[in-house]
């Protein structure tokens, strides 16, 4: 699976970890279905507290509004436009999830309520140059997982 990253969000994104500089942070990935296995990052939420510099813990009443507005702003078409998993920062740690990161994707993925195929992870950082860097793990039901390609798109 590919990941579209577009300039806007990897901008958001930049800015939101040089302000919480050594803290993990994260949020939700709203995206767009391009073609078969590619997916554009469309929005992203950021929550800046509930981590520290060894973990973070995403805050489900902080995505319900961002969530609502992303479908009414598409017109409700779910099948192109929809929710496509988490996404959070792992400023001194490797790009990978971690057990606990795992358990909640697979968590997600395996809710019936939810419903979702799949559910991606994004995890970021920034690089020994400053740029950001990240990497994608798609989550399937039956506790199976992937990497996927971080691709940015540039303008």
């Amino acid at each position: 699976m590919k990941i579209l990253l577009p300039e806007e969000i990897a901008c958001k994104l930049t800015k939101a970890l040089n302000k919480a500089d050594s803290k993990e942070i994260g949020g939700i990935l709203m995206g767009e279905y391009v073609s078969e296995g590619v997916y554009r990052i469309k929005d992203i939420t950021i929550q800046s507290d509930g981590g520290t510099s060894s973990f973070f813990v995403r805050l489900v009443e902080g995505i319900r509004n961002p969530l609502q507005r992303f479908f009414k702003q598409t017109g409700y078409d779910f099948t192109r436009f929809n929710y496509l998993g988490e996404w959070h920062s792992h400023p001194t740690f490797a790009l990978l999830p971690s057990s606990t990161d795992c358990k909640s994707m697979w968590e997600i993925v395996e809710d019936p309520n939810i419903g979702a195929n799949f559910t991606v992870l994004m995890i970021v950082r920034f690089d020994n140059m400053q740029c950001l860097e990240g990497t994608i793990t798609v989550f399937l039901p039956k506790h199976q997982k992937f990497q996927g390609t971080l691709v940015r798109e540039t303008v």
